[in-house]
């Protein structure tokens, strides 16, 4: 399944598991949820940073996240929005240094404030 294998990397190791596909990547569930539903979607080609993918395989990628959403949304009535995010680099938390884009269903109330989203990984991110 994978294109370009790195030894040792869990994500090139995926053969089963998988909830969609396309030519230059796949989908499957994170093993690590942060919330019910929560989607990896990872390159066939081993490539450590997102910005280090071609065009075609970056596309591929976003159009597996698109499907994602589509499914997501399809399974679980209780979904109100979605976080998607990518660790890029040991100082951004990637821990898995295959290149993967994260689908986080998130649903009303799943926590106190959401406001600032993304910007709640920093101290005081989302004080504007």
């Amino acid at each position: 399944m994978i294109k370009s294998k790195k030894e040792n990397c869990p994500f090139c190791e995926i053969q089963s598991d998988i909830i969609a596909k396309n030519d230059l990547a796949i989908a499957f569930d994170d093993m690590y949820p942060v919330a019910k539903g929560h989607t990896l979607v990872v390159p066939l080609k081993h490539t450590q940073s997102f910005f280090d993918l071609d065009a075609r395989t970056r596309n591929a990628c976003l159009s597996l996240v698109w499907k994602m959403r589509q499914m997501i949304l399809k399974n679980d009535r209780g979904v109100t929005g979605f976080s998607i995010g990518i660790n890029d680099g040991f100082d951004a938390g990637q821990t898995v240094f295959h290149s993967h884009i994260h689908i986080i269903p998130r649903r009303k109330g799943d926590v106190t404030n959401p406001r600032g989203g993304i910007r709640n990984i920093m101290p005081d991110g989302n004080s504007y």
